[in-house]
């Protein structure tokens, strides 16, 4: 191991130190400071003897008389399965006070691609106990499915819910191995203090700490350190998933936060910018994160994702949502319309979208009218929302009955269906029954998209309609 005091040039988060070796792109970093302070760092780029070094904890206190020492290793995780109930730092250092980490393994944090011939199809429900995720735009195994949120909206609360209630439902009755087998990976990225606290609070006063593996790196933190977080926590996740057959949901938030921290470290790089400022590699970069959610044949765990995205001025063609949208498989959407009238949570369920929705229900993975509630839910939503612009022209009065029983069940649609409050959680039994009794406030007739024997079985009959019908 080489000790060089070749530093010619600090800038921003990066540092430059001449080295009379080749070095390796992503190599681990000792900087050691006058003051004796020890930080680490990644190498970013090497070349022509001189190399760029990120700094997780920043370069305050760094002078040219400081001393470098290349780790000839790239960043690891120390991974192990008593990480459950633990709350780590951006860099992966236990911040709980709890006892040191004692690894089963030591994993590279960039991870290894998974084989597109040994990934298994996605096809395997988790419940949220939202109905708006798992009744509209229901989540499967091995699924990445972000969230697309916007400044002020209660996504952490929504993060949080999905948190604590996530599930993998039983296939069959009395196996309850399988569900004692599901984590939650928390990746905070950029945060503030508060919401950190509320995050731990609520993860404490829940008990789904005991079940979920945390990192928290705050907004007062390096902003270079938000480059290593996510890799982390999908490390730890891969380890648990593959190595001891957990059934992980990684949630991943504030994604806005860390593109921001590629843009400064892109600016300090002095790179040719992209689309607003962010770096060209922007699309290649996150898809690093985002495709290391999936199954792999032969063995029993899964990794799934659900990214949380704060859309900058509520602008889904911004950079950061439209390559987010390329990569992923679907997008669900928090409303400022739908907040603002005190709906919890504030889905639309409208731009929202599960590509693999209809692998994941169905005969044998959920209720068998599953697929039809939510098609004609969806339909009969739709119809109404654009019969509200009508109505803002020409009045209530002036549509016909049939228009006023989609106006209805509209609001009823927001009002029962969405709006569950952020503590309440609902089986997809609960979820798929309260559909029904939206649907039965339509006539039989409008109900285009469902099975006839599913109507039979489930349609709620009004009392007076039933009873006019038997006199005729």
């Amino acid at each position: 191991m080489k000790e060089y005091q070749t530093i010619n040039e600090i800038s921003g988060p990066l540092v430059y130190a001449e080295v009379d070796e080749p070095i390796g792109y992503d190599e681990i970093v000792e900087i050691e400071t006058e003051d004796g302070r020890t930080l680490r760092g990644q190498v970013l780029e090497s070349n022509d003897g001189l190399v760029a070094i990120q700094v997780f904890e920043g370069t305050s206190g760094i002078d040219r008389e400081a001393s470098v020492r290349f780790l000839g290793e790239t960043l690891k995780m120390p991974v192990t399965e008593d990480l459950l109930g633990r709350v780590m730092d951006g860099t992966g250092q236990p911040i709980d006070g709890g006892p040191e980490i004692v690894p089963e393994s030591r994993e590279d944090i960039i991870g290894a691609a998974i084989n597109p011939y040994s990934r298994e199809y996605p096809e395997e429900f988790i419940q949220t106990g939202v109905s708006a995720i798992d009744g509209m735009n229901t989540l499967v195994r091995g699924q990445k499915l972000p969230i697309f949120s916007a400044s002020g909206l209660p996504h952490n609360d929504l993060a949080l819910q999905i948190a604590r209630q996530a599930s993998v439902p039983e296939e069959e009755e009395g196996d309850d191995e399988e569900a004692s087998e599901f984590a939650v990976v928390f990746g905070a990225m950029g945060i503030t203090q508060e919401e950190a606290n509320e995050f731990m609070d609520d993860f404490e006063r829940t008990g789904a700490l005991e079940r979920s593996v945390v990192f928290a790196n705050l907004a007062d933190d390096p902003a270079v350190e938000r480059t290593v977080t996510p890799r982390l926590a999908l490390t730890t996740a891969e380890y648990l998933a593959f190595e001891k057959d957990y059934h992980v949901l990684v949630i991943l938030t504030d994604m806005t936060n860390y593109c921001e921290a590629l843009r400064e470290i892109g600016a300090a790089r002095e790179e040719v910018p992209g689309r607003r400022g962010y770096p060209g590699y922007m699309y290649t970069d996150l898809a690093t994160l985002y495709e290391r959610a999936g199954r792999i044949q032969g063995r029993e765990g899964s990794v799934t994702q659900l990214p949380i995205l704060t859309m900058p001025g509520d602008d889904d063609t911004h950079p950061i949502p439209d390559l987010t949208g390329y990569i992923t498989e679907g997008q669900i959407y928090v409303d400022r319309d739908l907040n603002s009238q005190g709906v919890q949570p504030p889905v639309n369920v409208l731009p929202s979208l599960s590509r693999l929705m209809d692998d994941g229900i169905g005969e044998g993975l959920t209720r068998e009218d599953h697929g039809d509630v939510a098609n004609q839910m969806y339909a009969a939503y739709a119809e109404g929302e654009n019969l509200r612009d009508l109505v803002n022209i020409v009045g209530r009065e002036a549509l016909s009955e049939r228009d006023n029983k989609y106006l209805d069940f509209a609001e009823a649609f927001e009002t029962e269906f969405i709006d569950q409050g952020f503590e309440t959680n609902r089986s997809l039994e609960d979820t798929l029954d309260i559909g029904w009794e939206l649907l039965s406030q339509l006539p039989k007739a409008e109900l285009n998209r469902i099975d006839e024997d599913f109507i039979d079985s489930y349609y709620v009959e009004d009392e007076g309609e039933a009873v006019e019908a038997t006199a005729d």
